[in-house]
């Protein structure tokens, strides 16, 4: 009985050699490149898709252009252009945006769930630091959706 009718052992090449340091030099260079080009938002907490901002009649109204924004979310996650704050890390950051321009105006987007005591606390701080005004970020009511012209009898 022939068990081994192609031969094709004897036919196949020799393996490759080994590349098993590229592994390592490809892991390097990714590393190098995040180091010089990474951002600080790369891998870091950021605000998720359940950010909800209050949604308040008329909010447009009261629209206006500012100088700085901060993100706050439950817990007291503070986020500003430097990533995420403390309170107290806030303080210092907040001195140090209001020195950059004349009248600094802060934006604050906070989330529908935070609590009043913590933009009361954020209110504070800013006034201290120099912040002629503080606007409250809102989302304007969403018009109606469906059939008709929306107009009530």
């Amino acid at each position: 009985m022939i068990t081994r009718p192609l031969d094709l052992a004897s036919r196949l090449q020799r393996p490759p050699p080994s590349f098993d340091w590229l592994f390592f030099v490809n892991g390097g260079v990714l590393v190098l490149f995040f180091l010089l080009f990474g951002s600080r938002f790369v891998l870091a907490p950021g605000l998720g898709v359940d950010f909800r901002m209050p949604v308040v009649p008329g909010a447009l109204a009261g629209a206006s252009t500012t100088t700085h924004m901060i993100s706050v979310k439950n817990g007291g996650l503070i986020f500003a252009d430097s990533g995420a704050l403390s309170l107290a890390q806030l303080r210092e950051w907040l001195k140090a945006a209001a020195r950059t321009t004349k009248d600094p105006i802060l934006l604050v987007r906070a989330s529908a769930g935070v609590p009043m005591s913590d933009l009361t606390d954020i209110y504070t701080v800013a006034q201290e630091a120099g912040f002629i005004r503080v606007v409250w970020g809102a989302e304007a009511v969403p018009p109606p959706t469906g059939g008709g012209s929306g107009i009530k009898p």
